[in-house]
This record gives C-alpha cells, structure tokens and sequence, in this order.
C-alpha cells in the first residue's frame, strides 16, 4: 500500500505522507516502524 501511495504522489511534489488518525490503537508499533521506514526509504530523493 505504500508504494501505490507514493506513486499515485509522485506528479505532487511536497506531498506529506500523514499518519493522522489511520493508525488504529492495536496497530504494532513495530508495523508502523516498518512504513514509516519504507516511506523513507522509497521518497529518498
């Protein structure tokens, strides 16, 4: 799912990708570690 946000991003530059209130209270932390790692990793310019 993040990398077809990313792309569906990637014509909008500055686009912020927001956790806002998607991330329900039982989420892992660790998978939330994971996007936001992955997040980086893909928009590292």
């Amino acid at each position: 799912h993040v990398r077809a946000i990313l792309d569906r991003a990637a014509a909008r530059p500055g686009h912020i990708f927001n956790l806002g209130h998607g991330v329900l209270p039982e989420t892992p932390v660790e998978h939330v570690v994971a996007m936001v790692e992955m997040v980086h990793d893909l928009s590292r310019r």
